[in-house]
């Protein structure tokens, strides 16, 4: 069982940068499978960020939309990933989620709006 507890949401100016966390405890050995979802109003959820290993390399994949804007990290001692979202615009807006192995947080509110 894999818990995952998600913070770091808020309301933010357009342009502005915000850095969420997602906390895992239970059955989970590497951050690697871990990623940022979101979904927004109206809208289904779609992947953000990635940690994935391919080849036996580890890689950040992104959805295009947040290609140069968002990075994605962890901190394998602490059980946390990160996701540092800057040059934020009004479409990031939506609850964000972190998952691993189809277990999923509660979500945080990311609000971007003058």
């Amino acid at each position: 069982q894999v818990q995952l507890v998600e913070s770091g949401g808020g309301l933010v100016q357009p342009g502005g940068s915000l850095r969420l966390s997602c906390a895992a405890s239970g059955s989970i050995f590497s951050l690697n499978g871990m990623g940022w979802y979101r979904q927004a109003p109206g809208k289904a959820r779609e992947s953000v960020a990635r940690m994935i290993t391919r080849g036996g390399t580890d890689y950040a994949e992104y959805a295009d939309p947040v290609k140069g804007r968002f990075t994605i990290s962890g901190d394998n001692a602490k059980k946390t990933v990160y996701l540092q979202m800057n040059t934020l615009k009004p479409e990031d807006t939506a609850v964000y989620y972190c998952s691993y192995g189809g277990w999923w947080g509660q979500g945080t509110q990311v609000t971007v709006s003058s």
